[in-house]
C-alpha cells in the first residue's frame, strides 16, 4: 500500500532531524571533551567520555546509511547519550551537576521520535534523577567530583551553553522547520482534497442531469405510443432511472460525497413512486422505519432499485384501483455494516407457487438479481397480509456471509 504524502514527508523530516542532531551533537561533545583537557584541566573520565560518545555517535550515524533503520540509529544514540550523561553527571557533582539538564534533552528528542519512546525515556530519567538524589541524601557517593575546584564554574557555564545550544539551535530549530514543512504540506493536501470534492460534486451533478435527460426521453417516447403495455414498460424504466438519479442528487447536495442518508432517500423515492402511480391525492400510507444509517453508492443504488421494484409491484398489482393500502419499509442493523430490510404491502399478494427464481416477469427477476448483487438473501414473509419480503444484505465493500440454509424463493 502507498503511504500518504504527509506521512512520507514526516518520515523524511524525522530522518533529516535525527541525522543532523547526531552530527552536531557528536561534534559538540568532541569539542567539549577537548575543552575539558585544554581549558578546564580535567584529566579523569569526563573528557574521554565526551570524545568517545562523539566518535561512536558518528560511527552509528554512518551505519544508518547502510541499514536504513531510523529507530535502531535513534535508540543507539539515545542509549549512548543517556549512559554518557549519567556518568558525567555522577563524576561532576551528582544532583548538583549542571550537566544533569542534558537528560531532559534526551527525553525531548524521545518525544520527537514517537510518543512511546518519549514516555519510556521520561520515566527512565525521572527514576535516574531520583536515584542520583538518593545517593547524595544518603551521603554514599561511589563516585567523586573529578572537576578541579577552579574549573567548576567554567564547567557549569560550558554545560549550560551546551544544553541550551543543543536544545535551541539544533533540536528546536529543526523541529520548527519540520513542523513548518508539515503544516505547508497539510495545507496543500487540504486544498487538493477540496478541489477533488468540488470535482466529484460536479460529476454527481452531471450524472444526475444525464439520468434526468434519459428519463425525459423515455417520457417523450411513452407519449408517442398508444400501446398501454409499452407505456407501462417505459414508465417502469423511467422510474428505475429516477431512483438512480436521486442517489447522485443526494450525494452532490451533501458534504459526504461517498455515502447518503438512506432514510431521507427512501422517503423521497417512496413518495415519488406513489404520486407517479396513484396521483397526488391517494389512499396510500407509506410507513418508513429506518435508523440514521449512511450507505455507500455501491450499496445505495442496487438497494434503491430493489425498493423501487417492490414498491412498483405493490402499487401496480398489490393495491388495486383506489383502495386504501399500506407500504412498509424497515431497515434494521444486524451487525457491523450488516442489515435486514423488511419491505412489503398489505394488498392482494400473489400465489405462493410463484417465486423470484422461476418468475418470468422482469420486476421479480430484477429483485432476484439485485439481491445477488448485494450478496444477500431474500425470503417471502407469508405471516403477513399481501406481499412482504425479508432481505439480508451488507455494504458491498464489506464481507458478508449469508446463511447457506436460507433459500431465495
Amino acid at each position: 500500500m502507498f503511504q500518504p504524502l504527509e506521512e512520507i514527508y514526516r518520515l523524511k523530516d524525522k530522518v533529516q532531524l535525527t541525522v543532523r542532531v547526531n552530527y552536531i551533537s557528536s561534534l559538540l561533545t568532541i569539542l567539549f571533551g577537548i575543552l575539558c583537557f585544554t581549558v578546564l584541566k580535567i584529566t579523569q573520565v569526563i573528557p574521554y567520555l565526551f570524545i568517545a560518545f562523539g566518535i561512536l555517535n558518528l560511527v552509528n550515524t554512518y551505519f544508518y546509511f547502510k541499514h536504513r533503520s531510523l529507530n535502531l540509529t535513534y535508540n543507539i544514540s539515545s542509549i549512548m547519550g543517556l549512559a554518557t550523561s549519567i556518568t558525567i553527571t555522577l563524576f561532576s557533582g551528582g544532583i548538583n551537576s549542571p550537566f544533569i539538564f542534558v537528560l531532559a534533552i534526551i527525553v525531548f528528542t524521545g518525544y520527537i521520535s514517537t510518543q512511546t519512546y518519549g514516555r519510556v525515556y521520561l520515566n527512565l530519567n525521572i527514576l535516574i534523577i531520583v536515584l542520583i538524589y538518593s545517593q547524595s541524601v544518603a551521603q554514599f557517593n561511589f563516585t567523586e567530583n573529578v572537576i578541579p575546584v577552579a574549573s567548576r564554574n567554567l564547567f557549569s557555564l560550558f554545560s549550560i551553553l551546551f544544553s541550551v545550544y543543543l536544545l535551541g539551535s539544533v533540536v528546536g530549530k529543526n523541529l520548527l522547520k519540520a513542523h513548518s514543512d508539515l503544516h505547508k504540506i497539510k495545507k496543500e493536501n487540504e486544498i487538493s482534497i477540496e478541489e477533488k470534492d468540488t470535482l466529484l460534486k460536479e460529476i454527481h451533478h452531471r450524472v444526475k442531469n444525464n439520468l434526468q435527460t434519459v428519463s425525459s426521453l423515455l417520457s417523450l417516447q411513452s407519449r408517442s405510443t398508444g400501446d398501454k403495455k409499452i407505456k407501462d414498460i417505459i414508465k417502469s424504466s423511467q422510474n428505475r432511472v429516477i431512483s438512480m438519479a436521486m442517489v447522485h442528487e443526494m450525494l452532490y447536495m451533501r458534504k459526504d460525497l461517498s455515502r447518503i442518508e438512506y432514510k431521507s432517500y427512501v422517503c423521497e423515492l417512496g413518495d415519488y413512486l406513489i404520486k407517479s402511480f396513484k396521483g397526488s391525492e391517494n389512499n396510500i400510507t407509506l410507513n418508513v422505519n429506518i435508523p440514521e444509517v449512511k450507505l455507500g453508492i455501491d450499496t445505495a443504488i442496487p438497494l434503491g432499485l430493489l425498493i423501487n421494484e417492490v414498491i412498483t409491484n405493490a402499487l401496480k398489482y398489490g393495491i388495486v384501483d383506489e383502495e386504501h393500502g399500506e407500504i412498509s419499509i424497515e431497515i434494521k442493523e444486524t451487525g457491523n455494516q450488516d442489515y435486514e430490510l423488511c419491505i412489503g404491502d398489505n394488498g392482494v399478494g400473489f400465489p405462493e407457487e410463484v417465486s423470484l427464481v422461476n418468475s418470468q416477469t422482469l420486476g421479480l427477476k430484477l429483485i432476484h438479481n439485485l439481491v445477488r448483487q448485494l450478496q444477500g438473501t431474500i425470503t417471502r414473509d407469508n405471516s403477513k397480509q399481501g406481499t412482504n419480503y425479508v432481505v439480508t444484505f451488507s455494504e458491498v465493500n464489506h464481507q458478508f456471509s449469508p446463511d447457506p440454509s436460507t433459500v431465495v424463493q
